[in-house]
């Protein structure tokens, strides 16, 4: 896949995100070349259960900032438990 652009690109729109364990995460950039890295979707490294990770993933939203280098953004009010906001 290294050298096929177009199935690296194909296969980096078909998901969301990747997830792998460290023993393979070294061998990715070797095996499918920056394709992955330049669409910002690296593999992450499974440091909990697959399921908690999964969970994590799922949970979380990915900002590109290009020019401003600061974010605000509302995550709750505060009548909101902290379990509610989570």
């Amino acid at each position: 896949l290294n050298k096929n652009k177009k199935m690296v690109k194909k296969l980096a729109q078909g998901y969301h995100a990747f997830l792998a364990s460290d023993s393979v995460i070294k061998q990715i950039p070797r095996l499918l070349g920056p394709g992955l890295n330049k669409a910002g979707k690296f593999p992450t490294p499974i440091s909990k259960t697959v399921q908690e990770e999964v969970n994590n993933i799922k949970a979380s939203i990915k900002f590109q900032l290009k020019k401003v280098l600061c974010l605000a953004v509302a995550i709750g009010n505060v009548g909101m438990t902290e379990a509610e906001i989570k």
